[in-house]
């Protein structure tokens, strides 16, 4: 051990008493610090094991502050030119700018979230937002969760728990983040019966797996792929004649939160409102996807099942906040007003080609004078986000020619501001569709600092 050079690696308290420790404590907190110090070091005795020597105390700081610093602020904006509308490491839809004002109007005092204001009698936390959604969807009523997962479990574990629900093997799909929809059904304590195979699934299945135990039926749209070729799939206004002959609940999760179709744009994406229509007694989604909220989960349907979810002990831990609500409430006014243009991911998605083009022109100004390797180009945009998989919207953007096209693109993400493109056949892309006109001062002198690869640091 007398050569060990991990005896060179300086102790936490240290780097802490050091005067850049001290002033860094001051500023993203000691405890904090303390423990990002301590991975650090860690990681340091790590790769010292091996007779590596470690960095300088100053070295070792640097790399601490800047990874606490990182925790300490939090949240950072960034602007998303990957032609993904709803990216969901970027946080999927952009919300509305009246639904920012209601956040706001909410988080600074207090709010009639479960009170009834002529009464005074405490009353249901989200009733006007489900009311809404009822209403945008005809359906007798309705309820808001947290999320579409949490949705999908509590009416499973409400309406069919120790017992059975049929899904079809095509079906059983993973949502993300190695969510899968057979954990979710035994998390609720439901029974999964598989019906038909991967790739064809027909009625006859779904009835002859049906039996005395059976609950419910289960469609799951599988909103982030689709699959090609020898296919067939069950109707949902199949299941829903089959559930209402067999007097069982046909479940339908959606996914992505489309209320109804509108401008072609949607494809054969199901919407809410017609599969209900179709018979499903129950529709969940999301309602930070193309209904272009916050996150939420939506269940509606059926008023006699809606009330068994509502009081089942799972709803009150899956239950919103108020900045949830408010949000909710102001996305699904627009909706109901018909102003769907104001939402940013239908702005985005109903962008013209001329608007887009003008854009990504603006922007190759902008730059072009600072990188003789930056060219206009078409494009392809996707939604993202679980939604209209195979749907390529055609856009427009900036391609740049770069020594480095994936160093290049970390320095611009890890930019001030923060800028995400893609990787393309070698170059760097900038796609327009989801940049806002707002936002391409700021984009262009992001792209010229990465090109000094720098950043733009604090302005005042």
């Amino acid at each position: 051990m007398a050569g060990d050079v991990r005896r060179k690696v300086p102790s936490v308290d240290t780097l802490l008493r050091s005067k850049p420790g001290q002033r860094a404590s001051a500023t993203v907190g000691r405890p904090l610090l303390k423990r990002t110090l301590l991975a650090t070091l860690d990681e340091i005795r790590a790769v010292a094991a091996d007779g590596t020597e470690p960095p300088s105390d100053d070295e070792i700081l640097t790399v601490a502050i800047g990874r606490a610093a990182d925790t300490a602020f939090g949240l950072t904006p960034v602007i998303n030119a990957t032609g993904v509308l709803l990216h969901t490491n970027l946080g999927r839809a952009p919300l509305a700018g009246s639904a920012i004002r209601a956040i706001a109007r909410t988080a600074s005092g207090y709010a009639d979230l479960e009170i009834d204001r002529t009464t005074g009698v405490r009353g249901r936390r989200s009733t006007r937002a489900e009311l809404l959604l009822a209403s945008l969807t005809d359906a007798e009523d309705a309820l808001v969760v947290n999320n579409c997962a949490a949705a999908v479990v509590l009416a499973l574990a409400a309406l069919a728990e120790g017992r059975s629900v049929l899904v079809s093997r095509g079906e059983l799909i993973e949502i993300g983040g190695e969510f899968r929809i057979p954990d979710i059904m035994r998390a609720s304590g439901a029974r999964l019966v598989e019906v038909g195979t991967t790739n064809r699934t027909r009625l006859s299945d779904y009835r002859n797996a049906l039996d005395d135990r059976s609950a419910a039926i289960l469609k799951v749209h599988p909103s982030n792929y689709k699959v090609v070729g020898f296919t067939a799939e069950v109707s949902a206004k199949d299941l829903g004649a089959l559930a209402r002959k067999t007097e069982i609940p046909f479940l339908y999760d959606v996914g992505s939160g489309l209320l109804e179709h509108e401008r072609g744009f949607a494809g054969d994406e199901p919407t809410v409102r017609g599969a209900l229509a179709d018979g499903a007694d129950l529709v969940t989604c999301s309602a930070d996807k193309l209904l272009g909220g916050p996150q939420a989960g939506c269940v509606v349907g059926r008023a006699d099942l809606i009330s068994t979810l509502r009081t089942h002990p799972l709803a009150r831990a899956m239950r919103v906040d108020k900045l949830q609500v408010a949000a909710l409430e102001a996305t699904l006014r627009l909706h109901a007003t018909g102003r769907h243009d104001e939402v940013p991911v239908h702005a985005m998605m109903h962008a013209g080609d001329e608007v887009l083009a003008k854009r990504a022109h603006r922007l190759s100004r902008s730059i072009g004078g600072d990188l003789e390797g930056a060219h206009v180009v078409r494009c392809d945009s996707v939604v993202g986000g679980g939604s209209l998989p195979g749907l390529s919207l055609p856009s427009w953007g900036v391609r740049m020619k770069v020594p480095d096209p994936p160093a290049f693109a970390a320095r611009l993400r890890s930019g001030s501001p923060s800028v995400f493109g893609r990787v393309e056949d070698g170059n760097v892309v900038l796609d327009v569709r989801t940049v806002t006109d707002e936002q391409l001062h700021d984009l262009a002198r992001a792209v010229l600092y990465a090109l000094e690869g720098d950043d733009l640091g604090d302005e005042g």
